[in-house]
Order: C-alpha cells, then sequence, then structure tokens
C-alpha cells in the first residue's frame, strides 16, 4: 500500500485520502509507461517481425461482439491504463511478496505479463471469443508474448521507481 513520506498529511487531506491520490497517480503513471511500450512494440517493432501489427481491438471486438474498432481500441487502452496497473499492485505485487519474496521485481512482473498474456490469448480469444488456443501459436502469438512482458515490465519498472519494496 502506498503511504505518505511523512507522518504530517497534506493541509486538507486525511491520510487516506492522501494514500488513495497517491495509488491513483501510481496507477496513472504506471499504465501511461506500459501503454506507450506496449504501442512502440505493437504497431512500429512487431509488423517488422510478423508483417502486421498486434490488433487487440479486433480481439476485444470479437469479444463484446462489438461493431466499432474505435470502441474496441478504447477498451484495451483504458484496460491497460487503469485495470492491469492496479491488478499488479493489489493483486501480482502482493502475492509475490508473501509467497516468494525473494523473486526480483522484473521476474515478478514478467510472471504477470505471462498471465497477462494467457488470460487475452486463452481466455478471452479462445474461452470467450472462440479462437483456437493461443491462436494456434502462430509469430503474432510470440509477438504477442513479448509485447505483454514488455507491458509488465515496464508497468512493474514505474511501480517499483514509486513504491520501493
Amino acid at each position: 500500500m502506498i503511504t505518505p513520506t511523512n507522518s504530517t498529511p497534506a493541509v486538507g487531506r486525511s491520510p487516506d485520502q492522501h494514500s488513495l491520490a497517491q495509488f491513483a497517480i501510481t496507477v496513472l503513471l504506471a499504465g501511461i509507461a506500459a501503454e506507450v511500450t506496449w504501442e512502440i512494440w505493437a504497431r512500429l517493432i512487431t509488423p517488422l517481425w510478423v508483417g502486421g501489427p498486434l490488433e487487440p481491438a479486433a480481439l476485444v471486438q470479437d469479444v463484446f461482439k462489438l461493431k466499432s474498432r474505435f470502441h474496441g481500441e478504447v477498451i484495451h487502452f483504458l484496460v491497460g491504463l487503469i485495470a492491469y496497473p492496479i491488478g499488479y499492485l493489489v493483486i501480482a505485487r502482493p502475492l509475490a511478496r508473501a509467497i516468494v519474496p525473494w523473486m526480483p521485481w522484473w521476474l515478478v512482473a514478467m510472471g504477470y505479463g505471462v498471465g497477462l498474456w494467457i488470460f487475452a490469448l486463452y481466455i478471452m480469444a479462445h474461452l470467450i471469443a472462440g479462437h483456437p488456443a493461443f491462436l494456434g501459436f502462430i509469430p503474432l502469438t510470440w509477438a504477442s508474448l513479448v509485447g505483454h512482458l514488455a507491458f509488465a515490465v515496464a508497468l512493474a519498472a514505474v511501480v517499483r521507481n514509486r513504491v520501493p519494496d
């Protein structure tokens, strides 16, 4: 949990409000860093490797039966900006501290990235949208894995900087 750096809260704020504000800032900064990393990988680097970009908005369209690619982009962006950083801060990091406290932050981040990849390509793409599991392990599958790993490491690096172990 993020706590104030000193025992005196900012004027007009209780310590809980200060902690919540710090948490929200950390979530947003981590989400921005992770999203920028993802977008560079997905749209600029992946096409050089597999011949085209990663298209998570298309998966979101399939899962939620959306007609608009724009709405798929917005949903994927907001999940990466807010939900995944919160998941790392309140689930993955505390679990790792409790179960494997010796594990370095970057390895915890990579485990989280693998979890996000499994969620995207097995649970969402396969179980919900009906695509082959992990899209049949085509090159795009592996590009997605690298993108999720990079996303998670960028996210965790910001968290580690703002909320040291």
